[in-house]
Formats: structure tokens, C-alpha cells, sequence
């Protein structure tokens, strides 16, 4: 696994919303199905003392992770509040900050990812489903029945092509060794190279799927520098130029990103592109 394991102790910021409190009670239900610590504590502002499904709620980040021995956090706080909850994570010396939400302004993220890179603190997303390691640990939002243990990484700018990938691949009895969504915005902590960077020093990991979609080049940078075979899908072949397709980040500008014109760069690097997402398990078997 990378990033996390089941030592690993959580926080949940926005604890006591009704997406971090539904997301507690299902990150829980998981990690005590494989002995795992999960989450231990929860943070919101003034709440202090409450529990929420038999989770301590703090008012601060450090105090939840002083008193829980926590090293990472899974944000479910508004978007205005969000950039202000990264920096407190990495002040409060997290290794690790998943962050759910979406809609941060641009600047807060800029601001926020470069703060927590200066102080050894990683950031996965915004706007992403989060990290799964089956086996080991969930910190987000993944549906952990669709997953199972074995050798395949997974990496995502888009959470519903995650668990469609996911769910093919164990049909066709192909494990994952872990499940990262880097998210959809314009500007996120943790990139494809990054995160094949990680899976390269996973001695579990055999092969990477990288789903990506139109905009920018970061799917090229992730296959110029991965060290394990990859095979890749791009989302977004017939969308119109010029046109925001539901991600912030999904835009053709200046004629950079385009989704069909990013799979022949691929090919052209060696990198097996799938047509359908039913191709990608028959392409890992090829790649492993």
C-alpha cells in the first residue's frame, strides 16, 4: 500500500456535517472489518466534546491529533474553509491530507498546497474520492465492495471512471493494491508522476491504470516518468473544444489537451491506451 495503512490513525474535518458524518460511520464499518485503526477522531470548530458515531470530536486539528496519536485527515469542510484546513493539518505536523472538497477557490489551493509541500505534508485532491487501499486502509469516499487485494494501482482524475475501472478489473479477478483519485481540478497536491513515483517503491504493485481525461498534460508527465508498465484510458474524445466538461481542470485552451491528440502523445510513448474501459483488465494481463 501507499501513503496509509491500517497503523494509520484519521481525522475527519467537518465531523459533525452530513457528509462527514456518513463518511465516518462507512470508513469505520471498513477499517474494523480488517483490524484497522480508521478513524479516531473527528474536528469541528465549537463542537468540541461531542462523539459522532462513538468518534471524539475536537475543536482544533491539533488537538484531535495530539490526544489520538493521528497522522492524517480526510476533509469534508466547505470549500471557503478548506485552503485554512490544509495549512492547519500541515501546522499540526500531519503527514497526510485527503481533501474531498470541491469548489475551493484556485488561489486557496495554490497557497494551501504550497504551504503543506514546505512542511512534508502530502496533499491528495481536492475534489477526489480519496485514497482505498484494499486490505489496509479507506480515506474518502470509495465503495469498498467493489475492490479487491492484488497487484493492479490504480490513479484517477475522475471518481466515477475510478470505481467503473475497479469493478472490471476484480470481474475479471485482477486486485488492486491501492486506489488513489488525484482529483479534477486545475490545480491538486498529488500528481500522476507523484503518485507512480509511490507505487514504483510498493513492492505489491506490479502495474498501473492511470484514467485521465481532457486538459492539461499531466497524464503525459505520469508515462514519461513511470517506472512500472502503465496503461491508460482518456476520457473526453468527442467533447467540443473550447468547452468546460465538468471538471475544472477538463478544458482544451490553446490547443493543449486535447483528449485525442493526449492518447496518440501516449502511444507514441509506448503506453497501451484502452478504447472501452471493458479492455483495460485483458491490457493489465499484457502489461504484468
Amino acid at each position: 500500500m501507499i501513503y496509509a495503512d491500517k497503523k494509520t490513525g484519521v481525522i475527519v474535518c467537518g465531523a459533525t456535517g452530513n457528509q462527514g458524518s456518513f463518511h465516518i460511520d462507512r470508513m469505520n464499518q471498513y477499517a474494523r472489518s480488517i483490524g484497522g485503526r480508521g478513524v479516531v477522531a473527528g474536528v469541528t470548530p465549537g463542537k468540541g466534546g461531542q462523539e459522532v458515531h462513538g468518534v471524539p470530536v475536537y475543536n482544533s486539528i491539533l488537538e484531535a491529533a495530539e490526544a489520538q496519536n493521528a497522522t492524517a485527515a480526510v476533509l469534508f469542510v466547505p470549500g471557503s474553509a478548506a485552503g485554512d484546513s490544509i495549512m492547519e493539518a500541515a501546522d499540526a505536523g500531519l503527514d497526510l491530507v485527503v481533501t474531498i472538497t470541491e469548489h475551493i477557490p484556485v488561489h486557496d489551493v495554490m497557497h494551501a498546497v504550497t504551504y503543506a509541500q514546505m512542511r512534508d505534508c502530502t496533499v491528495i485532491g481536492p475534489n477526489c474520492p480519496g485514497l482505498f487501499s484494499p486490505g489496509e486502509i479507506s480515506m474518502g469516499i470509495m465503495p469498498a465492495h467493489l475492490a479487491t487485494r492484488g497487484p493492479v494501482g490504480v490513479i484517477s482524475r475522475s471518481g466515477t471512471l475510478t470505481y467503473e475501472v475497479v469493478h472490471e478489473l476484480t470481474r475479471a479477478g485482477i486486485g488492486q493494491s491501492s486506489i488513489i483519485g488525484i482529483g479534477g481540478d486545475p490545480i491538486i497536491g498529488q500528481t500522476f508522476a507523484d503518485v507512480l513515483e509511490r507505487f514504483a517503491e510498493d513492492p505489491l504493485t506490479k502495474a498501473v491504470v492511470i484514467l485521465g481525461e481532457l486538459g492539461g498534460n499531466l497524464e503525459e508527465e505520469g508515462a514519461r516518468s513511470a517506472e512500472l508498465p502503465v496503461v491508460a484510458f482518456i476520457a473526453g474524445t468527442t467533447a467540443p473544444a473550447e468547452k468546460r466538461m465538468g471538471h475544472a481542470g477538463a478544458i482544451v485552451t490553446g490547443g493543449e489537451g486535447d483528449a485525442n491528440a493526449k492518447i496518440a502523445r501516449l502511444r507514441d510513448l509506448g503506453v497501451p491506451v484502452a478504447d472501452r474501459l471493458s479492455e483495460i483488465p485483458a491490457m493489465i494481463r499484457g502489461a504484468i
